[in-house]
């Protein structure tokens, strides 16, 4: 885990930042439907899970700018960016009903990551224990799927003043509209680090990447 501290007098949303940060702490959350036609096909035809799929985009481009990977240390009242965050996703088991934490890494080459992934999901699916860790897992953002409903919209609520700034991201079902396949995906980030364009920056650098993906798939299959 590495990270360098932001020297919050040079930080280009210094005043946005103390705002938010002083008067008025607060979140935002953002719902959307993706697109996800073409990557549902795509899995399929690969026998690949689209749940991990996703994932792997996901992360890729919450990774790909520095606004997503914000974080504050109260011990030090110091505001940090990580070089790399990594996923924390969550197993529902049916007997029990209850979730269990599955700390993920991320790896740009998405071969190793969805081998990884799908065997950290095989594991988990042997523990019906909680198993949250987050102190010593500091840079992973949770990343939930919410498979039981195509919902239109969620809110995750923090105790007020706390200033959680990793994203946290919630995904629904895939339902048929149009001929298409739309997902709901929420996106909650602290309004000190994030505004409404840099989340739904979120989604539009997600469906370019979903994009990106299922061509580079389609072209090494191809080979």
């Amino acid at each position: 885990m590495n990270y360098r501290i932001i020297d919050k007098e040079k930080y280009y949303r210094k005043g946005v930042y103390r705002h938010f940060t002083e008067d008025c702490k607060c979140s935002v959350s953002m719902t959307a439907r993706i697109d996800v036609t073409d990557t549902v096909r795509l899995s399929k035809q690969r026998n690949t899970k689209f749940y991990i799929d996703f994932l792997y985009v996901l992360t890729k481009v919450l990774n790909s700018r520095d606004d997503y990977k914000m974080s504050y240390l109260w011990q030090s009242d110091e505001l940090i960016c990580y070089d790399v965050i990594n996923p924390t996703q969550y197993i529902f088991h049916e007997d029990t009903e209850t979730c269990t934490p599955v700390y993920s890494r991320y790896y740009d080459d998405y071969e190793t990551f969805y081998r990884c992934a799908l065997d950290d999901i095989e594991k988990a699916k042997q523990t019906r224990e909680y198993g949250l860790d987050a102190e010593n897992h500091p840079n992973w953002f949770d990343a939930s799927y919410v498979s039981w409903l195509s919902y239109d919209s969620l809110n995750v609520e923090l105790p007020d003043g706390y200033l959680y700034f990793l994203p946290i991201v919630n995904w629904g079902r895939y339902r048929e509209e149009n001929g298409r396949l739309m997902m709901p995906v929420t996106v909650r980030l602290n309004h000190a680090v994030a505004d409404g364009f840099l989340i739904a920056n979120v989604f539009r650098l997600i469906e370019k990447e979903l994009t990106a993906f299922t061509e580079e798939m389609h072209a090494k299959d191809n080979d």
